[in-house]
């Protein structure tokens, strides 16, 4: 009787006429649809073919999708520098029509005039979206770097290399007062101080994680799911050591190498290529890149240089390679100079891991007991005595 029980009709029209996805009279529509795809089915195979990386929070496969995306954004730069410049415009100018009538901003804009004149309407003036940027910016470094002698090491080393760099890029030339009060103290060190702010909360944080199946309340349950967004642990480092290695030293130099070359790459990169900074090709890649930075960035670092130097020949045929090598020696000094050696930071704070350590061997002894002096038979207590 049931079966056989008159009900109105509830099909969903939709599902039963014929679908295309492409569009015959509309090419450029059916090359983005693909591309789109492409990119989808690539990002599946991702989460289901590469290994896990450093993080495990939201969930690994967000992290294999953003690993598969750094993979396609290197892959692109490989495509990229086989192009001519007339392929490369024509590619930038289907992404983006409206890219035909850019300029560069250093045509437009004067940089560095007029210095000494210091007003509070003209300091206030530079407060813009850009300045929170740096802000922002570095606070997100130091949670990546997590060291005061590493951040402030290569936000000085930047100015640097802005100085160093000021012949190619005209944007770089700024007021003294822009470039040491607004930009190194305000900025970028207002930055370092609120990421380690939040790095020393994170090392004393206590991390007992509880399976949201073993939690009866809604309240507890949501702000289990919210918590799912913050890391698993934390895990406190000291990049130099009194005893490091050259190899050690070397792997910092070729870090701070790396760190200063992206941030090249973003100003050369819309100098080049002619696009705005507010143009989505130029904040998109910087967060982008924010997001990648972690896993993977040192091989697409190199590989935008590449293509800055291909496509930029006219430009890098005013470098002045005496600025070059000086900008070398500048960031070899500073790694050398910074040093993060003592235990405390300068939070006055003693990481937990370091403090086990001689925790652990004075737990050692108290097991083993005192310790003999092979060459007098005494130990090192009755030395000390």
């Amino acid at each position: 009787m049931m079966n056989e029980q008159q009900v109105e009709d509830i099909t969903i029209e939709f599902f039963y006429k014929p679908h295309t996805i492409t569009n015959d009279s509309d090419p450029d529509s059916n090359l983005r649809v693909g591309i789109a795809l492409v990119v989808s089915f690539f990002l599946v195979i991702s989460v289901l073919a590469f290994p896990n990386g450093p993080f495990t929070r939201p969930h690994p496969a967000i992290w294999r999708m953003v690993f598969g995306l750094s993979v396609l954004y290197f892959l692109f730069f490989v495509f990229l520098i086989f192009l001519n410049w007339d392929q490369v415009k024509l590619l930038m100018y289907w992404l983006d029509p409206n890219l035909r009538y850019a300029t560069r901003e250093a045509d437009v804009m004067e940089y560095a005039v007029n210095c000494h004149m210091i007003t509070w309407e003209r300091i206030l003036s530079h407060f813009d979206i850009f300045a929170f940027g740096h802000f922002w910016g570095w606070a997100m470094k130091a949670l990546l770097i997590r060291s005061y002698g590493l951040c402030w090491t290569i936000s000085i080393t930047w100015e640097l290399t802005e100085l160093f760099f000021m012949h190619l890029l005209p944007n770089f030339a700024e007021c003294w007062w822009d470039q040491v009060i607004l930009d190194i103290l305000l900025c970028n060190g207002g930055g370092i101080w609120l990421g380690m702010t939040a790095c020393r909360f994170l090392e004393m944080r206590t991390y007992r994680w509880a399976s949201i199946k073993d939690i009866h309340s809604t309240t507890g349950k949501l702000k289990r799911a919210v918590l799912q967004f913050t890391p698993a642990s934390w895990t406190y480092v000291r990049w130099f050591d009194p005893k490091s290695s050259f190899q050690r030293v070397a792997g910092i130099y070729l870090f701070m190498i790396i760190w200063q070359l992206t941030e090249l790459n973003t100003f050369f990169l819309k100098h080049i290529f002619v696009f705005q900074a507010s143009h989505p090709l130029s904040w998109c890649r910087i967060l982008f890149i924010g997001i990648i930075t972690a896993p993977t960035v040192s091989a697409i670092a190199f590989l935008e240089a590449l293509a800055c130097i291909k496509f930029g020949q006219d430009l890098f045929s005013k470098t002045q390679v005496m600025y070059v090598v000086l900008w070398l020696v500048c960031v070899s000094q500073s790694t050398s100079d910074c040093d993060d050696s003592s235990f405390i930071d300068s939070c006055g704070f003693t990481p937990d891991n370091i403090r086990g350590e001689s925790d652990y061997q004075l737990l050692r002894q108290r097991r083993e007991g005192p310790v003999k002096n092979k060459a007098n038979g005494t130990s090192r207590k009755q030395e000390l005595r």
